[in-house]
């Protein structure tokens, strides 16, 4: 296994929310976070993420996986805000959150 791939095993016995940010699609039926960007910086967005801009994944917007289809895990559901969308992971990879829950205001 190259190091590039290779996986540490603190970072399996954390939760998810001790990991820093993640791209929405690793997260798990009932995990929750923060948006904090779509796309990757120094790069223009796609259509896909201009469209998820659209619907709402914009930075500091609450976000929770509801759901996940079995088998595959695809598409889940995610709610943000009021609204409920099922997104396919690969759609989700662009979307980076920040585990968590909410912060108080």
């Amino acid at each position: 296994m190259d190091s590039a791939s290779a996986v540490r095993l603190s970072d399996l016995a954390a939760p998810v929310s001790a990991r820093g940010p993640l791209s929405l699609s690793a997260l798990r039926p009932g995990d929750q976070g923060t948006v904090l960007s779509v796309g990757s910086p120094g790069r223009a967005l796609t259509a896909l993420e201009r469209r998820l801009l659209e619907l709402g994944f914009a930075s500091g917007e609450h976000i929770e996986v509801i759901a996940e289809a079995r088998p595959g895990r695809d598409p889940f559901v995610v709610r943000l805000g009021a609204t409920a969308l099922a997104l396919r992971r690969r759609e989700a990879a662009s979307v980076w959150v920040s585990p968590g829950p909410p912060a108080r205001p």
